[in-house]
């Protein structure tokens, strides 16, 4: 690997990983923040729930915004570069990360608080937005031929390790604070170490070069225009989102939801319950890189229908077993069998997704398909479980709705025809258009 690669891909990831950290740092905080922002009166019988469901809807609030940031960062990126467009979303990201360091909570200033709140997660909406599309076609043109598969995999490996070191800190904080003190100010310190943490990526950021794919290919989108992407065949638009809604469930419920799910619905202990999500995010850290580079050696739709397959049967009885006799073994066991397909399938997804579109609108189209998707599936997911768990008394109504993505996922690959890496043949850049350098 080259000097300019591996640059290129640690910049790539640990700014991925920022972007992704608040947002998962969010999620598993909600046990703790919803007491803060919504007030809560054990003598009024619904309150525990509606306050969590208000937090989940807050939470949800983001996603509105993302399909707007995909939009516009990823244009920005096939216009200007994926550089350009990743360093404008990371300072929207360290301003919605300031704001959610410092801002006020209910008992301080009222509604103003969760509106405050509001605010940086409509920030970090429009910011995410744009950095799944410009920061994996990023990753996959700045790889080495035949190597695409492992550079792709580590999009998703980027968010992993925000979700082990939010899942780190989730379970450091809860084991050295008294609840007390977590409310009392404790729970703000996985976003100071947030935004502690931005300086250097900007730094990082400012040193990487510019694939030389989409500097070739810059004059062309940018005579084309936003209109490219749209008149692109809507067929590879429809199995880029199936995938993404199975990769969506799995962030937002199967791993996102987990800290939550268990000490709110199975009762188990908050800093066990983080640890387990550490554990399952380490071992899924692994998974992934090893079947991006599996996915280099053989084709990619058996890969992906092997691992969707194997989540799909799985995910019930595991969870039922769960259920049945809720424990911290059992469930560390479940996210343990579950993670590794699903890693396996996340390996794998992100480059396919990636060569479903040509060069020239790759940023705009990841961008709409990434979006769109997980507004409707992602967005309010971890709300919409919540109010089906209430609904229904069930706790197995999560499980159903991450059978339903899963499946969603499964169908689109199947759809697919032939390996991915065929599916796109590039237009060739015209002669008449001149080759821009890497600093351009």
């Amino acid at each position: 690997m080259q000097t300019t690669n591996k640059t290129a891909i640690v910049a790539a990831i640990a700014g991925n990983a920022m972007e992704w950290y608040d947002f998962t740092v969010f999620a598993l905080m909600t046990p703790v923040i919803k007491t803060l922002f919504f007030p809560v009166d054990p003598k009024v019988p619904g309150s525990e729930i509606n306050a969590l469901l208000l937090t989940t809807a807050l939470f949800g609030t983001g996603f509105f915004m993302r399909p707007v940031g995909g939009l516009v960062l990823g244009y920005f990126g096939d216009i200007k570069g994926r550089k350009a467009a990743m360093t404008l979303g990371m300072a929207l990201m360290a301003l919605s990360v300031a704001l959610l360091a410092l801002t006020p909570t209910y008992a301080t200033a009222g509604l103003a608080a969760p509106f405050i709140v509001l605010i940086a997660r409509l920030l970090q909406g429009f910011s995410v937005g744009g950095e799944f599309g410009t920061s994996t076609a990023y990753l996959i043109e700045a790889a080495p031929p035949g190597r695409t598969g492992l550079f792709g995999s580590w999009q998703i490996g980027g968010q992993l390790i925000a979700n082990a070191l939010g899942a780190t800190l989730g379970a450091g904080i809860t084991l050295v604070f008294t609840p007390e003190q977590l409310n009392a100010g404790a729970w703000r310190i996985p976003f100071i170490v947030g935004l502690a943490i931005v300086p250097i990526l900007f730094v990082m950021r400012a040193k990487i070069i510019e694939p030389e794919a989409s500097s070739r290919i810059r004059a062309a989108t940018h005579r084309e225009g936003f209109a490219a992407a749209l008149r692109y065949p809507g067929r590879n638009y429809l199995i880029g989102m199936g995938m993404v809604v199975a990769s969506a469930v799995s962030f937002y419920i199967t791993f996102g939801y987990t800290v939550t799910y268990a000490k709110e619905v199975l009762k188990l202990p908050l800093m066990q319950s983080y640890l387990v999500q550490l554990i399952a995010a380490v071992v899924m850290i692994v998974v992934v890189p090893l079947a991006g580079a599996v996915s280099d050696r053989y084709p990619r739709k058996p890969l992906l229908l092997v691992s969707l397959i194997g989540y799909f049967v799985l995910l019930y009885p595991l969870y039922a077993w769960v259920i049945a006799a809720p424990s911290i073994g059992k469930l560390l066991v479940c996210q343990i069998v579950i993670g590794c397909f699903g890693a396996f399938f996340l390996g794998v997804y992100c480059t396919t997704l990636v060569e479903l579109f040509p060069v020239r609108i790759r940023s705009t189209s990841l961008s709409i398909v990434n979006n769109v998707a997980v507004l409707i599936f992602g967005g309010f997911a971890q709300f919409f479980v919540t109010w089906l768990i209430a609904l229904t008394g069930s706790p197995l109504a999560p499980i159903f709705y991450v059978m339903i993505g899963v499946g969603l996922g499964l169908i689109a690959v199947i759809a697919m025809r032939g390996d991915p890496r065929e599916i796109v043949v590039e237009t060739p850049v015209p002669a008449t258009l001149p080759l821009r350098t890497p600093n351009d």
